[in-house]
This record gives C-alpha cells, structure tokens and sequence, in this order.
C-alpha cells in the first residue's frame, strides 16, 4: 500500500520549503491535504511529483511548487474571499480553503466540477463552493473577491475576470510570454490594475485564455 503520507511529507520538504515559501499556513495546508485524492485516480502514483499533473483537456493540477509560492506572494488572510478559477478536481481549493475564510472554484466542465464538490465534501471544505460556468467568466454573483487564484497558463486574460477583484485586491497569473511563462501578482487598486513580477513557471495555456491572431486582409 502506497504511503502517500511520506509522499507528502517529502512534497513539503524537497518542494515546498527550499522554494522560500516560509509561511507556516500554507505549509501545514499541503502537508494536510491528501494531494492524491485531488487527482485522477490512474495519476495518483504521480500526485507528488514536482510537475503538472495531467486533467486532460489541456488542464492540470499545478505542480507543488507553483502553487506553494503563488500562495506564498497572495499571503491569504482568515476573513478573505477567494475565487478559484479553473479548480480541476478541487486540491487548490481545498489548500486556499484552509488559509482562507471561503472559496468559490470555479470549473468549466460538469462531471470535473462535480466530482471536486463530492471530494471537498469528503475533506470536510464545507467553505468551499465549487461553481459550474466558463472559467473566463469567473463568477461574478459571488464576488467581488479579495484573491483570485489562475490555476494554468494565460496568453491573456479577459478584464472580467480582473473586474471581479475587489480594490485592494490581488490576482495570481501565470502569463505565457513566448517560451517563458511568468507568475505576475496583480493588484487592484481605484479601478486599474498593476503588476509585479513574481516567479517563473511553466504550464499549458487554459483553453479559452489563449491570445487571438488579428485578422488581416
């Protein structure tokens, strides 16, 4: 029997630590929540892998360290509001919902959403609510929201989305610029918004974020 336990142990310390991620919350959240149980159950071997896991349909779960240093940067506060756009099958979410006061996750695709409700349930993140909607809408009935978690590559990111951060907020992004994807912090602040750099980072683009080629005759 796998000893997922060690795996995750291991995860926090070959990972998460030497990455600089220092804040004791958001250690003690990956080192409680089953990161094997948040994946396909053929890709639970490689649930602790230092790499994207695999949702199909151009989605993954983000690799540990990603994650750990965009939380790491968003610095979650207890009385926040998050949205979670593209929560896959819930693990991020079910992370943030231990840092944060509640969670909205948001996923495109039902039988996904679904199944991350039915798994946050079983983790006991009752402050979790997983929306069904597409991700470049966000869910704007819910908001305005404090953090906003991206949970894959952009090419660009539509202003609905940064809409939907209250002002003092912040925003998480993986930008793919070329062959470099980069996590930007975006901040809100009296209605514009503007970022800083925060790390490099590589996964694919979300289906419906990529940059369109302007048509010319």
């Amino acid at each position: 029997m796998t000893d997922f336990a060690t795996r995750r142990t291991n995860m926090v310390d070959t990972q998460i630590r030497v990455a600089d991620v220092t804040k004791f919350p958001i250690i003690a959240a990956m080192q409680q929540v089953p990161r094997e149980v948040f994946v396909p159950r053929e890709k639970r071997e490689v649930a602790y892998v230092s790499e994207n896991v695999d949702l199909g349909d151009g989605r993954v779960v983000l690799e540990p360290r990603t994650l750990a240093k965009m939380l790491d940067l968003l610095d979650i506060q207890p009385d926040e509001l998050v949205l979670d756009i593209g929560a896959g099958l819930g693990y991020a979410a079910a992370v943030m919902a231990r840092l944060a006061e509640a969670v909205v996750a948001v996923e495109d695709d039902a039988a996904r959403a679904k199944d991350a409700q039915a798994l946050l349930s079983d983790q006991n993140a009752d402050n979790v609510a997983v929306h069904h909607g597409p991700l470049t809408e966000g869910a704007p009935e819910h908001g305005p929201y404090d953090v906003i978690v991206v949970e894959g590559a952009v090419e660009t990111l539509p202003d609905a989305i940064t809409a939907q951060l209250k002002d003092g907020g912040r925003i998480a992004c993986l930008f793919q610029e070329g062959a470099l994807g980069v996590v930007r912090i975006g901040y809100r602040l009296d209605g514009a918004m503007s970022w800083r750099f925060g790390f490099n980072a590589g996964a694919p683009v979300i289906p419906g974020f990529e940059r369109h080629a302007a048509f010319t005759l």
